[in-house]
C-alpha cells in the first residue's frame, strides 16, 4: 500500500550542503517518489502549528528559533511503507546512537540540529502535510 510522509531537510542540512546528498538517498531508494519539493524560509505560524504538541517543553522555543533561521526544504515522498522507511533513512534523533548508513548516523552533529525531519506516523504525515503543501488532494 503506498503511503506519502513530508520529509524536512532542515536549515543546518542546508546551510552543510547536504540537500542534494540527502535527496539523492532518497531517490535512490526503489519504489519512492518525490512528489513535492520546495525551498523555503519557514514563518512562525507554520512553524508553532508543525510543531503544537512539543509547547511548553524546553526545547520548544530553541527549536522554533532553529528552524526558522534559514531555509528548509519540504518534501512529499510517496511509495511502500515510507512513513516507516524514511525514518529509518533518518535515523534515530541522537547521532550518535544512529547507525551508518542513516542521515543522522553519517552527517549528524549534535541532537538539537539532526538535519532532517520525517513524519513519525501516517497520522502525523496526513496532517503535516497539510501544513506544508496544503494544494494536495
Amino acid at each position: 500500500m503506498s503511503q506519502r510522509t513530508l520529509v524536512l531537510l532542515k536549515p543546518d542540512a542546508v546551510r552543510r550542503g547536504l540537500i542534494g546528498e540527502i535527496v539523492g538517498r532518497v531517490e535512490r531508494k526503489a519504489g519512492w517518489t518525490i512528489t513535492a519539493l520546495e525551498l523555503r524560509t519557514l514563518d512562525a505560524e507554520t512553524l508553532r502549528t508543525h510543531y503544537a504538541e512539543h509547547v511548553g517543553r524546553p526545547f520548544y522555543e530553541p527549536l522554533l528559533e532553529f528552524m526558522a533561521s534559514g531555509p528548509s526544504v519540504a518534501l512529499v515522498v510517496e511509495g511502500e511503507r515510507v512513513v516507516e522507511g524514511m525514518r529509518a533513512l533518518a535515523g534515530p534523533t541522537d547521532p550518535i546512537a544512529a547507525p551508518p548508513g542513516s542521515i543522522r548516523g553519517d552527517f549528524g552533529t549534535v541532537v538539537r540540529e539532526n538535519l532532517i525531519h520525517a513524519s513519525d506516523s501516517p497520522e502525523s504525515a496526513e496532517r503535516e502535510l497539510k501544513i506544508f503543501f496544503p494544494g494536495l488532494a
